[in-house]
Order: C-alpha cells, then structure tokens, then sequence
C-alpha cells in the first residue's frame, strides 16, 4: 500500500469511533432499556405500573390521578362517565381490594388483567376487569378498559 493510501486509511479509521457518536452508539441516554432487560419484559413491567397506579387512583377516589394513566384520546370519555353513576370513581362506590391478576400481550398492545373488589355500603362484589396498555412514544398508558374474563391459571405473570 503507497503512503498516501496508507495515511487516507489511518486518518479513516482513526474518525470512524467519532462519527459512530453520531448514530447513537454510545450516548448516555436515561430513558433507554437497559441491556439487561428484553423489550417485551419492559413491556410488561410499564404495563403493570400505568394499571397499578389507575388501581390506587380508583381506590384513593384520585380522579386527576387515574386520568393521567390513561391514553389522550380517552380523556373526554373518562372526563364524562368517571365520577358518574357507574364510573371507576364513583361516589357510592368504594375499592377495597384491587390487584393485577395477569399480564401479557395481546393484540392491541399489553393486556392487564385485574380483581376489582367495590363495595356499596355492606354489598360486596369482585369485578374482573381488563385493561390494555400501549406505548405511545417514549411513554406507556391505558388505551383501554373492559369487563374482563377470569384469569386462566396456568398464566405467568413477571
């Protein structure tokens, strides 16, 4: 190889761990899954944190708490029916008991499968209800709540 040549490839290579910088390789950011973790177990984990938190906003009476683990395009919906004679945050009904019962993916995005006990004065009933959680960008939130079925046992939560 001439000098010249030699040199040109030398001054190259010499560049190349810079220009990588610029890709993305070896930026520092805060919000990236760590290596450890597999996309689909970071899913399941935000998942479970939006539906917890929903959980202890329904039980606490927090509606602004509750509407902010929900998908934009929910709000209005929420917005009108949660403080209303059926809604999750009813006056007369209290949430005594409320846990995830199963996650996993489903077609729309994470499915949440949880136990909700409500209370209306000394009447109790456990109500299963289904959440799916979707990422929108860099966040994850509730784009869905419906009845739900009893949880298969032979699930596996993370």
């Amino acid at each position: 190889m001439r000098p010249r040549h030699r040199a040109t490839a030398v001054a190259a290579l010499a560049l190349l761990p810079l220009s990588l910088l610029g890709c993305g390789i070896g930026d520092d950011d805060e919000d990236a899954v760590p290596l450890d973790r597999a996309p689909a177990e970071e899913a399941a984990v935000k998942s479970r944190e939006r539906v917890q938190a929903y959980l202890d906003a329904m039980s606490a009476k927090d509606v602004d708490a509750g509407r902010s683990q929900l998908c934009a395009p929910m709000h209005a919906a929420f917005d009108t029916a949660a403080t209303g004679p059926n809604g999750d945050f009813a006056d007369h009904f209290e949430v005594p008991k409320a846990a995830i019962t199963d996650v996993r993916t489903g077609p729309a995005g994470q499915e949440v499968s949880t136990s909700v006990t409500v209370s209306v004065g000394a009447k109790e009933v456990v109500r299963p209800l289904l959440f799916t959680v979707t990422r929108v960008g860099a966040d994850w939130c509730i784009s869905g709540e419906a009845p739900g079925a009893p949880t298969p046992e032979t699930s596996v939560t993370p």
